[in-house]
């Protein structure tokens, strides 16, 4: 893998999952720093990271262990990629209400580097409408979470709260810097994003609710898969279906992701995918699209969605748009 990864330990008992994280990391050829906690340090002593790592194992702000640099700016620096495991309730209110009290907050407030945060910690905890309004803002603001799996917790209770295992977190990490095969190279996708409206008067608008966070995933993960991607966001239903046309004319070949969603009110147009390989997001449409994804709620505010019958987490949306594209690149090699 040849990255640099900059793994961040606060405190709880999924702390020895970290170390052999440290491990399986490294044997993928990653280079692994380590930051600890105090209250990380009191499950684990640092020299199980030290050894891990064969790096010098971080936790106090102060202590500089090189004069020419600042620790915790040269290591924000230094990371390809900064990962937050365990990432427990307390970590997560610091860095999403932009607290800086000791070398792990300190770091991450100072980093260019994408951070994935991995929470752990009870059910109920995990639960709080606390924990989960820090999770939302964090997401807004970029981070991006590996889900925490449901099993059998430390505190006695069963339910969802503990650290994915050092193996998957390894392979998504893997998988992130992978280089990624051009397998849309030469396609054309047109991507709606975020909301459609249409006119309810002279001076307003009918609009419907949506963020646009899984489009933007979508039309992301189509570009790096090497597409050429058109993207239209909170636009008209008229002038969208206008420039639908526009484009299937040009290019009968192209791919339409209507990601957007669209007014259901009375005498609202309706989008048409007739003549056009079409993916659809429950919203009414003329023709049948090749797939139609399905969710309980607007797909960007649901956590599950079913593809083919298939359920997909979608609560990280970079996650849920590479599955997206693998199912539909499968789907069509077969």
């Amino acid at each position: 893998m040849n990255k640099n990864i900059l793994l961040c330990v606060s405190g709880g008992i999924a702390v020895y999952k970290a170390v052999a994280l440290v491990s399986k990391l490294s044997q993928a050829g990653a280079n692994v720093k380590v930051i600890m906690t105090a209250s990380a340090r009191q499950f684990v002593n640092p020299l199980s990271f030290q050894v891990m790592s064969k790096n010098d194992v971080y936790f106090d702000t102060f202590d500089e262990k090189d004069s020419n640099v600042i620790a915790h700016i040269d290591l924000a620096d230094w990371a390809d990629l900064i990962l937050v495991a365990p990432a427990t309730a307390n970590v997560i209110g610091k860095i999403a209400n932009g607290i800086a009290d000791d070398m792990v907050t300190t770091t991450l407030l100072a980093t260019t580097a994408p951070v994935w945060l991995a929470p752990a910690m009870n059910v109920h905890m995990y639960e709080h409408p606390a924990v989960k309004r820090n999770i939302a803002r964090l997401a807004d603001d970029g981070y991006q979470f590996i889900e925490p799996s449901e099993g059998f917790l430390a505190c006695g209770y069963v339910g969802k709260g503990r650290l994915e295992e050092p193996e998957k977190i390894t392979a998504i990490v893997k998988d992130y810097f992978a280089e990624k095969v051009q397998s849309l190279a030469d396609q054309t996708v047109v991507v709606t994003v975020g909301a459609l409206h249409v006119p309810y008067d002279e001076q307003h608008i009918v609009r419907a609710q949506a963020n646009g966070i899984i489009g933007q995933a979508l039309a992301n993960e189509a570009r790096a898969l090497g597409a050429q991607v058109i993207q239209i966001e909170n636009s008209s239903v008229d002038y969208f279906m206008q420039q639908l046309e526009e484009y299937k004319d040009r290019n009968p070949q192209v791919l339409f992701i209507h990601a957007a969603n669209t007014p259901t009110v009375e005498g609202a147009p309706i989008v048409s995918v007739e003549g056009i390989k079409a993916i659809t997001f429950g919203q009414k449409v003329q023709g049948t699209p090749m797939l139609t994804v399905i969710s309980d709620s607007w797909i960007d505010f649901s956590t599950q969605a079913q593809l083919d019958g298939q359920l997909v987490d979608v609560t990280n949306p970079k996650l849920f748009a590479q599955a997206f594209w693998r199912h539909l690149l499968q789907g069509e090699a077969q």
